[in-house]
């Protein structure tokens, strides 16, 4: 599938979405610019319900308000934006994110940012990048449950004692049977996640692949994989293993025979400053090339 397309522009936005991060109640600045720059441009902001009792303003169905929207924003971190990545995934609408929270490696317009990407949105002026998503698709006497995760699915134990066996199979065949505290398989948007805290390998985030990442392996031979956009990969196991998505949504693999993961057919739609640039990124959020 296809990453990226800067010459992707919402036509003639003419409602919005708003979400703001849960339990936050000093957003107010927030969202008095965004419901100012909407009125001037005659644009309908829908707040969701969750999000409009912190602000003290009318709201609507978080399913509703997404059917209803040119695109979503998101008030603020990181963890917001893949919050509403998987709840809004369905929808297939551009997500604007507006970083209030702390790290802020992908919501990349400050508050001080708001006033005039806002103008910008409205003019065309930003670029639409399309993030990999994972299909995970959990098997239980042959029927099948799917979900997606924006980041990564993490495969670990639940005790602190002991360890886990994971049985691996890439396209059906079996490949490797890693035997430590587990296993993330990650997009690599999330390779800058729990996947690089675990030893992983950073990879640009609209690289098409599919990221395969030990846990204190029993063994020192087991590495990090990255894998073609293409292949699927099947994990068994009959150990305790907790499977988490996102590190937002959980699971037991004791209650299927197998997990498939794979990438999605469509990724989520983020929107961008023109200018931004991934390695600068980079170098701010980690700290590098500091002397």
């Amino acid at each position: 599938m296809q990453i990226i397309n800067t010459d992707e522009k919402i036509r003639d936005i003419k409602k919005i979405g708003l979400v703001l991060r849960p339990d936050t109640y000093n957003l107010h600045p927030y969202y008095d610019i965004i419901k100012h720059k909407c009125d001037l441009h005659g644009v309908k902001l829908l707040v969701s319900k969750e999000s409009a009792k912190l602000l003290g303003v009318d709201g609507i169905d978080f399913d509703e308000m997404c059917e209803q929207s040119d695109l979503i924003i998101c008030v603020g971190g990181d963890g917001t934006l893949i919050s509403l990545s998987r709840r809004s995934y369905r929808y297939d609408k551009p997500i604007l994110a507006i970083n209030a929270g702390k790290l802020g490696f992908l919501t990349d317009i400050n508050f001080e940012e708001t006033d005039s990407f806002m103008d910008k949105l409205f003019t065309g002026e930003y670029r639409i990048d399309k993030r990999m998503v994972l299909n995970a698709i959990f098997i239980s006497k042959g029927e099948k449950k799917s979900a997606v995760a924006f980041n990564d699915a993490v495969f670990s134990r639940e005790m602190i004692g002991g360890m886990i066996k994971l049985k691996a199979y890439i396209n059906g065949d079996h490949f490797n049977t890693y035997f430590g505290d587990g296993l993330i398989v990650s997009t690599p948007t999330g390779s800058t996640a729990y996947n690089l805290s675990s030893g992983g390998p950073v990879v640009y985030p609209l690289t098409e692949a599919l990221i395969l990442t030990p846990l204190c392996s029993h063994s020192l031979t087991q590495r990090p994989l990255i894998l073609p956009v293409d292949f699927e990969v099947e994990l068994k196991s009959e150990d305790n293993v907790l499977i988490s998505l996102d590190g937002q949504e959980n699971y037991n693999m004791r209650d299927f025979d197998s997990v498939k993961l794979k990438i999605a057919s469509k990724g989520v739609k983020l929107i961008h400053r023109v200018e931004r640039n991934y390695f600068t990124v980079l170098r701010e959020k980690l700290n590098w090339g500091s002397e």
